[in-house]
């Protein structure tokens, strides 16, 4: 499907990222933070440790361990969230546990926690990768030593096309949808998922998007950095 003249429910071209806005050091209670808006998502991260861990299940390991609690607020959604266990919150804070390990140098803090806390305050479609950024950015606002930058974004199809960072409603309306988070230095992907049906040349073309869309939120990622560790001084 010929994808150059497809306009998009919000306007954007299948190739456009919603506008995003990103903050570092927005909180001071915590050893690292950022906070992420993008289309209809507000999303806060803090990054809290490194810290001495003393429980004995832990005392064996040669590096630090990654803990990492994703949430939504009961009034992120539309329709109100229920209170208790959330099996989805759950296995997507296991998601961006993982997505995250690769790129943090863990074996510098042995016996240690880092504990990372992710908090949909809005929720508009495609909030586990905004986490993921959200996570990277507050990491390296704590000096965490890491690898690289996480970056992270969607591709989704609907009405047969391929598209970059599905909005709640292509989202909710889509054929497919697929998750990817890599590492810009080295091409190392540290999530992907599928959900959904795609052809192989649909699957191809939709990584190669999804990698586009995260070169652009990594190169966003460190104009921020830089600004910072520079005084503002570009």
């Amino acid at each position: 499907m010929n994808n150059e003249k497809y306009i998009r429910e919000d306007e954007r071209t299948p190739e456009d990222l919603r506008d995003i806005r990103m903050e570092i050091d927005v909180l001071s209670n915590a050893n690292g933070s950022a906070y992420i808006e993008c289309g209809g998502n507000k999303i806060i991260v803090g990054v809290y440790g490194p810290r001495e861990i003393h429980q004995k299940k832990y005392s064996k390991n040669y590096g630090a361990v990654l803990r990492c609690k994703y949430n939504m607020a009961p009034f992120s959604v539309k329709q109100r969230k229920k209170s208790g266990y959330d099996r989805r919150a759950a296995e997507i804070s296991k998601l961006i546990t993982e997505a995250l390990k690769p790129c943090i140098l863990l074996e510098k803090y042995p016996r240690s926690s880092i504990d990372i806390s992710i908090e949909v305050l809005e929720a508009s479609g495609g909030t586990r990768c905004l986490g993921i950024v959200g996570a990277s950015l507050a990491l390296a606002d704590a000096e965490i030593p890491m690898k690289d930058l996480i970056s992270a974004c969607a591709v989704g199809k609907i009405d047969d096309h391929i598209i970059l960072d599905p909005s709640e409603y292509e989202d909710n309306n889509g054929q497919a949808d697929l998750p990817i988070a890599m590492m810009q230095r080295s091409k190392n992907i540290t999530l992907l998922q599928m959900d959904g049906k795609l052809t192989h040349e649909e699957f191809i073309r939709g990584m190669n998007l999804g990698m586009k869309g995260c070169k652009i939120i990594n190169d966003m990622q460190r104009e921020l950095l830089i600004k910072k560790y520079n005084g503002g001084i570009e």
